[in-house]
């Protein structure tokens, strides 16, 4: 089959042929009909993260946001059955581990990262092989694109888990967002839907632009006085505070522009500029209680909840999506990410 392998950390990606996957036995094999292409590929691409042992391997498959149909069953597998429609969360739990057991799969203890390890060759490719199949795998509700469900992939579904389960988000509440990429843009859709007034900050007016239409009261430019900008726009300060970018900047500005008692929320991962540490003012944040809450993707156990709501037209992923491409087009569309200009998510069609 085809698929994107990393042949060298930043040297130019391209489609290569490799050996079908074969089914765990407790796994399935799932035909890749949609996959997000996220701003972790080209984190893992470029080879972040040494700095906290998360760098993927050269011959490594890319690709951690798939949503297709069941094509292979493991001999333990019972409720997934062959033709199944499914969205495959990237941070794989092998649901035994005391994490896993209490709903907390994504952080589970022996977990898997699909598209970044080994053991998790990636979804750039026309099959992917899944482990553990029955704790992970959801079944998509009828009439749901694969494309949309990509795009619920790994920025849509942590956008969610961070508002709804990190976070307590109320409604009325200011909610500010820093960086409008896809998984910003995904949490102003989502604070939204949940009742906030959304306050969109970015450097592009496209990115701003979209931010408005996917349901932004205010938007802010980042080049300005970003911090008094949302104190002003806020009455004081935003109750929730959201650093989609990963930079010093904007971490800085997201735990600045929040309320007495305010909630950070970390979502974007760092580069080389700060390898995993940006300086926070330690004695404001204690003198204003403010809490900084890291969140990683979602409990698989929690899927059924967030498809709800697209069910019900009360988030619309697919709004998202602004380009959909072909396998042999991923290389050009991560390499281009080196440029933070592309607006909304892109999603691979194999």
């Amino acid at each position: 089959m085809q698929a994107i392998v990393l042949e060298g950390h930043g040297e130019p990606l391209r489609v290569r042929e490799v050996e079908e996957p074969t089914a765990p036995d407790d796994g399935v094999v799932v035909d890749v009909e949609a996959c997000g292409i996220c701003r972790s590929d080209w984190h893992a691409w470029q080879g972040h993260g040494e700095w906290v042992d998360d760098v993927p391997p050269e011959g490594q498959i890319l690709g951690h946001e798939p949503a297709g149909r069941v094509v292979e069953t493991g001999v333990d597998v019972e409720r997934i059955e062959v033709g199944d429609r499914v969205a495959v969360p990237f941070s794989l739990g092998d649901g035994r581990c005391p994490q896993c057991r209490n709903g907390h799969g994504n952080v589970c203890e022996d977990g898997i990262a699909l598209g970044f390890e080994p053991a998790g060759q990636g979804a750039f490719a026309d099959r992917v092989a899944v482990p553990h199949a029955e704790y992970n795998l959801t079944t998509l509700p009828e009439g749901l694109s694969a494309t949309a469900m990509a795009a619920l992939g790994c920025r849509y579904m942590t956008a969610y888990h961070a508002l709804a389960h990190r976070a307590d988000l109320t409604p009325g509440d200011g909610v500010a967002v820093h960086g409008c990429g896809g998984v910003g843009l995904s949490a102003v859709q989502i604070a939204r839907a949940l009742g906030a007034t959304v306050v969109a900050v970015d450097v592009r007016e496209a990115a701003l632009e979209k931010a408005r239409e996917l349901g932004a009261h205010e938007t802010v430019n980042g080049e300005g006085a970003v911090v008094e900008e949302i104190r002003e726009l806020t009455g004081g300060g935003a109750a929730i505070s959201i650093d989609a970018l990963g930079i010093a900047q904007t971490c800085r500005n997201s735990v600045g522009c929040l309320a007495r008692r305010g909630q950070h929320l970390q979502l974007g991962l760092t580069t080389t500029d700060e390898r995993g540490e940006i300086p926070l003012p330690t004695d404001s944040m204690v003198g204003r209680e403010i809490d900084f809450l890291g969140s990683r993707g979602m409990p698989p156990t929690r899927y059924d909840e967030l498809l709800r709501f697209v069910e019900n037209g009360a988030i619309d992923p697919g709004a998202l999506v602004t380009n959909a491409v072909p396998l042999e087009a991923v290389p050009d569309r991560i390499a281009a990410m080196n440029e933070f200009d592309a607006v909304g998510i892109e999603v691979c069609e194999p």
